[in-house]
């Protein structure tokens, strides 16, 4: 299986548009037909997520796309029309409790094009596609699309090259994907400010439930480490949610709740050692000498973070886990108030008590009375978020200043873990290595509390005009 990284951007060409003279060789020009699949409720391109067989010049390949920060992943791999490759029909696990895979739309697309190149660089391909949808083997509509793909180029190629093209005359997209353009799709819009808060709380879930179903293949695949980040954060934003709704909601989501905390408790171990072990391969480059003491350290975490992810995996592949999901979409969907509570004093209720918490922190806090605040500051943080949907900007301000403070925490509570570890990992040939990375976390651990009175001040001032 192929993975290779998409950087793009995607441009709307009228009907008189014509390509340009750019530097580089004219490309060969393509044919291709791409089928797209998605389950019956269309939970792929709901998430995000991309899965098509194209056929060209004969050969046949299945190609799937993730979600890559401001990117996208795309995994390729030969096969034919039964069925996708087991390799990624595996990392579709979550999606296929909704139903098996069925033909969505299929796309014609004649592709020219140029390499775009300076000097010995080639910068991007730049490629007018002429797409035809297909019902049964005829023409059903039709439509344009000019994308320009990074090859060697960075950003600033990108946003020269876009400024080129319009004033060629083309236009800026949105950058729908060409499927969306086809697939007609009910959207999950956020309710109106003066909706019932038990529908801003549906909304907010529903969300989250995407975030876990679009970054779950990311995470059974385990190249990037960013996705199992973003599922971890999904998972946890989700029980805040449900801890901050109770008094509308009652214990509906108690159970639901449960289960995101074991989700949670495997999630969190692989993380933190993706973290930490990150964080340790940058300080060995500055140890000069004494790497090597540092890369012994980090290969032991290396080989527990291995475990733990093994075991995360095989729970991913677990009954719990798809009744879990399951759960979700239903517990959500059967939401109900039992109380007329107001969202908004739900999160002056949180921010009061972050308020009542820093207060007690005194000119010295402990390492884990900075913890349990960081904590507090998670709960009002997705509490005012919940508000925000009905509140206004003030109230998402202060979750965004809430933001801040938690992760000046964090840093201080990554530091102290960094230090636990490194201290328990010490040996006689790493002793070196491990006091010079413990001498560093001391100090990042100083910096993280100076920077802390000023960002509460912020944080403090946000919550005032918000509350």
């Amino acid at each position: 299986m192929r993975e290779t990284l998409e950087r793009e951007l995607k441009l709307e060409p009228d009907g008189a548009f014509a390509l340009p003279d750019l530097p580089g060789q004219p490309l060969e020009p393509r044919l291709f037909t791409s089928t797209y699949y998605d389950t019956p409720p269309r939970s792929l391109a709901r998430c995000g997520l991309t899965l098509r067989r194209r056929v060209e010049n004969g050969l046949s390949r299945w190609q799937l796309k993730l979600p890559r920060h401001d990117a996208r992943a795309e995994l390729e791999a030969p096969g034919g029309p039964a069925a996708p490759p087991p390799d990624l029909e595996r990392l579709l696990f979550a999606h296929l409790r909704y139903g098996a895979l069925e033909p969505v739309a299929t796309l014609r697309t004649r592709r020219v094009g140029v390499r775009v190149v300076s000097g010995e660089r080639s910068l991007a391909d730049v490629v007018l596609d002429s797409v035809d949808v297909l019902d049964w083997g005829r023409s059903a509509g039709a439509f344009a699309e000019l994308e320009v793909e990074l090859v060697d180029g960075d950003e600033h190629d990108l946003d020269r090259l876009s400024r080129v093209l319009r004033r060629a005359g083309a236009h800026p997209s949105d950058g729908t994907p060409k499927l969306m353009r086809v697939l007609e799709l009910d959207g999950e819009t956020a309710p109106e400010k003066d909706a019932p808060a038990v529908e801003h709380l549906r909304f907010l879930l529903t969300r989250q439930l995407r975030e876990l179903e679009r970054y779950d293949p990311g995470v059974r695949l385990g190249a990037e480490a960013e996705d199992l980040h973003r599922f971890r954060v999904a998972t946890r934003r989700s029980r805040a949610l449900i801890r901050a709704s109770r008094e509308l909601v009652g214990d509906r989501l108690a159970g639901l709740g449960a289960e995101l905390k074991w989700l949670g408790g495997l999630l969190g171990p692989v993380r933190d050692l993706d973290v930490l072990v990150e964080h340790l391969r940058a300080v060995a480059q500055g140890l000069g000498p004494d790497a090597a003491g540092a890369d012994v350290i980090v290969a032991a975490l290396e080989e527990e973070r291995a475990a733990r992810r093994d075991a995360l995996v095989l729970q991913l592949a677990s009954d719990r886990y798809l009744a879990l999901l399951d759960r979700f979409g239903d517990d959500v969907e059967a939401l109900a108030p039992v109380a007329d509570v107001s969202l908004r004093g739900v999160a002056a209720s949180q921010a009061g008590k972050l308020r009542k918490a820093y207060g007690k922190l005194g000119s010295a806090p402990s390492d884990e009375a900075l913890h349990k605040v960081r904590i507090k500051a998670k709960r009002a943080r997705y509490s005012a978020e919940l508000a925000s949907l009905a509140s206004g900007k003030r109230v998402a301000a202060a979750a965004e200043s809430i933001k801040d403070l938690q992760d000046v925490i964090g840093t201080h509570q990554d530091a102290v873990v960094t230090e636990e570890r490194v201290r328990s990992l010490a040996r006689a040939r790493t002793a070196l290595a491990a006091g010079r990375i413990v001498e560093g976390e001391r100090e990042r651990k100083r910096a993280a509390r100076e920077e802390l009175t000023s960002t509460w001040k912020r944080v403090d001032r946000a919550l005032a005009k918000a509350f």
